[in-house]
């Protein structure tokens, strides 16, 4: 039975309108391999971190959501948004509302000529070198990655809203909801507006090796990763250097080297790289002093041993 303009569709329960709408992502995650991603806000506030709360701010700033954008801060709240998956320049998602329905968000990859700024601005404003190799970003870099128009977040005229409700405004609530729920979700995962934006976030480390942060870094000069357990942190054994042929004995078989797979260096190879150089530099210089202190032991050595024979063969 269709429902006219004169006539108003029967009220279903919130909870009911949830459990159907659940199931349905349920089956849509078992055909794609993958678990539910439901979105679940914590009390009162959509996002508690810097950059959830960034891409709230840059949401609200825009007036094109600005109707629809309070349904949604409430549709996401009460766990409406019952799946959400973010993919390169996608975002896939289902709502329950009066029926379940599919949400489709497409935003452009990053221009190319902005992210190449991007990197140049934050390579200099790299506070610790060590901080973003383990994935921490300084004030100045979140600020620069987060800034309005030229920073990671999209503009209205870079996105494209797609939902299966009747409801044709540019942002329907059940749009807005999933909006909301992508700044919940950086909450959790920052990394993935990286992924939306189809840029790779290693090379902001990349740009940070090129631009001599890594040697001054390497100088001990501020302490920042002179007496670091830098094994720990990369989970590698420094004293092997990378891409080395193991050595083999005259005895034994000799083991042609396995040739390394095909693979872009990544940000860590180079550092573990340049630590071992650094290493083998020392294991030069110093060492070679006590070689010759044992060089000489051994001369002292065999010297006595031939005067204490010489006086048992005279006595």
């Amino acid at each position: 039975m269709g429902w006219g303009y004169d006539k108003w569709a029967p009220y279903v329960p919130v909870a009911q309108r949830k459990t159907k709408a659940v199931k349905h992502a349920a089956q849509v995650a078992k055909k794609q391999r993958r678990q539910p991603a439901p979105v679940k806000i914590e009390g009162r506030k959509i996002a508690t971190t810097f950059w959830g709360q960034a891409w709230c701010q840059n949401l609200e700033a825009y007036s094109d959501y600005a109707n629809r954008l309070p349904r949604g801060a409430t549709y996401v709240r009460n766990g409406s948004v019952v799946d959400l998956v973010i993919k390169p320049r996608n975002i896939e998602a289902i709502v329950a509302g009066s029926e379940t329905y599919k949400v489709t968000i497409s935003i452009d990859g990053l221009a190319k000529p902005t992210w190449k700024k991007i990197k140049q601005d934050c390579s200099a404003a790299i506070d610790s070198l060590l901080d973003l190799l383990a994935g921490r970003f300084s004030d100045g870099v979140m600020q620069r990655l987060t800034r309005q128009k030229e920073g990671l977040f999209p503009s209205p005229k870079e996105i494209q809203m797609k939902c299966s409700c009747p409801d044709y405004s540019y942002c329907c609530k059940h749009l807005a909801a999933v909006m909301y729920g992508i700044a919940a979700r950086l909450d959790k995962q920052p990394e993935l507006l990286f992924v939306l934006r189809d840029v790779d976030h290693q090379e902001l480390v990349s740009q940070a090796v090129a631009e001599g942060n890594l040697d001054r870094e390497l100088s001990g000069n501020d302490g920042t990763l002179a007496g670091e357990d830098l094994s720990a942190i990369f989970g590698i054994d420094l004293e092997i250097a990378p891409n080395a042929t193991p050595t083999t004995s005259s005895k034994s078989k000799r083991v042609p080297a396995r040739k390394p797979p095909t693979r872009q260096t990544s940000v860590a190879d180079t550092l573990v790289a340049k630590i071992s150089a650094t290493k083998r530099k020392t294991v030069r210089t110093k060492p070679a002093t006590k070689q010759k202190q044992t060089a000489a032991a051994k001369t002292r050595s065999k010297t006595s041993t031939a005067k204490r024979a010489g006086r048992k063969i005279a006595g």
